[in-house]
């Protein structure tokens, strides 16, 4: 919906259907993060410039063009899923995805004892589970066996790494076409909800007690065809009849290089807040996506646990020596652009925000600055004491 007020045009946050568990997501507090960028757009392009989940995309898709950027590719999927997507004469649907889908699965299968239910005991388990973690040593003589290898027994079975090299084969037939990121973005939410992790894929879990064995086994029993299934049906009840009348634009460039590339407009930035990279968290998903059989981190000659691609990215908000000339570099690119900019930070931040104002205020002398605040729980994703956390989240404004 636009709303219009005196002359100019507003944005309002439309319904969008959620697709992966993302730390720091801000889709609790879109109407406020809205409320800011509408303080400062006269109109033209809005540029997410670390869009990660694309809440904003999903949220004001439609309306403005939207130009979603983050450096991991895996949100541009999501990005252009919400509004790039569109249908075409021919769909396929769900019910014939998972038909072509099931004959694949039946065929590349090498290990046929995957049923849980008969687990007697813990160490039956775990030995189960070490048999299906060494498959990263097999030699798998067809194609698209890259989750089976690298992910069986860790957050996912094998059976449902078997499913997810199998949807994503079945995918890349259709890379060509406008529905594919909802292929799949589908994908990616079948993957997060039958994940024995905590929402994340910095590391899995490990059945060390009686109860997270009865908890680990709720997942390895879910059904990955059953949720691609029902995401794939609500993405394709949303997505417009035909292309978007506004083209969007996506891209994965590291933010320098993103606002190298714009010029006027609305910057949303909502960059890392804390020292953990979502390289780290999320390398499952870009792995998905860019299905290259990466090279992974090793530790004393061995493949560490969380099984993370070798390339990931580090981000230099990630890290504190770094941060202040990061956001140096972020603000003098803005200025360039001749942009406004809407800049998402929080009170538990990596600097304060006093710090951001004083900086803000010295590249952006002729501008008006201002901050507006909310309070939010943040999702860490963790399971215990510090699954949320109780924050202030703030909006610089400058225009």
């Amino acid at each position: 919906m636009i709303l219009i007020n005196k002359g100019s045009t507003k944005l309002s946050a439309r319904h969008y259907p959620k697709i992966v568990k993302y730390m720091g997501s801000k889709s609790k507090i879109i109407n406020f993060l809205i409320e800011g960028v509408n303080e400062v757009y006269d109109g033209g392009t809005v540029c997410d410039l670390f869009s990660g989940s694309a809440t904003l995309a999903g949220a004001i898709g439609q309306q403005c063009k939207v130009h979603s950027n983050d450096i991991q590719s895996y949100s541009r999927i999501i990005s252009d899923t919400y509004n790039l997507s569109y249908h075409v004469k021919y769909k396929p649907s769900a019910v014939e995805i998972l038909d072509e889908v099931k004959k694949i699965v039946e065929r590349n299968r090498i290990n046929k004892k995957t049923n849980f239910e008969d687990i007697q005991s813990k160490e039956e388990f775990l030995k189960f589970e070490d048999d299906q973690k060494n498959l990263i040593n097999e030699n798998f003589n067809y194609k698209w066996h890259l989750f089976a290898k690298y992910y069986s027994g860790t957050w996912w079975s094998y059976d449902q790494c078997l499913w997810i090299d199998a949807l994503r084969e079945f995918s890349e037939y259709h890379r060509n076409t406008p529905y594919y990121p909802v292929l799949i973005s589908a994908i990616m939410y079948a993957m997060a909800y039958c994940s024995q992790g905590t929402g994340h894929y910095a590391q899995y879990r490990d059945a060390h007690t009686a109860s997270s064995l009865k908890d680990i086994l709720i997942y390895r029993q879910r059904s990955i065809s059953d949720y691609f299934y029902r995401k794939y049906i609500e993405l394709s009840n949303f997505i417009p009849k035909s292309p978007p009348k506004t083209r969007h634009e996506s891209t994965t460039l590291n933010y320098e290089e993103c606002l190298k590339k714009i010029s006027g407009g609305t910057v949303y930035a909502d960059p890392p807040y804390c020292f953990v990279h979502y390289s780290r968290f999320y390398h499952a998903l870009e792995t998905l996506v860019l299905y290259d059989y990466p090279s992974l981190q090793k530790k004393g000659g061995r493949v560490v646990k969380g099984r993370y691609r070798d390339d990931r990215h580090q981000s230099p908000f990630c890290i504190k020596t770094q941060v202040p000339s990061a956001f140096e570099r972020l603000f003098s690119g803005v200025k360039e652009s001749g942009s406004k900019l809407v800049l998402s930070y929080s009170n538990t931040g990596m600097i304060t925000i006093d710090f951001l104002l004083d900086m803000a205020k010295e590249f952006f002398k002729d501008k008006k600055i201002k901050i507006i605040t909310t309070d939010h729980r943040h999702m860490t994703l963790g399971r215990k004491e510090d699954r949320h956390r109780d924050v202030q989240e703030c909006l610089i404004l400058i225009k």
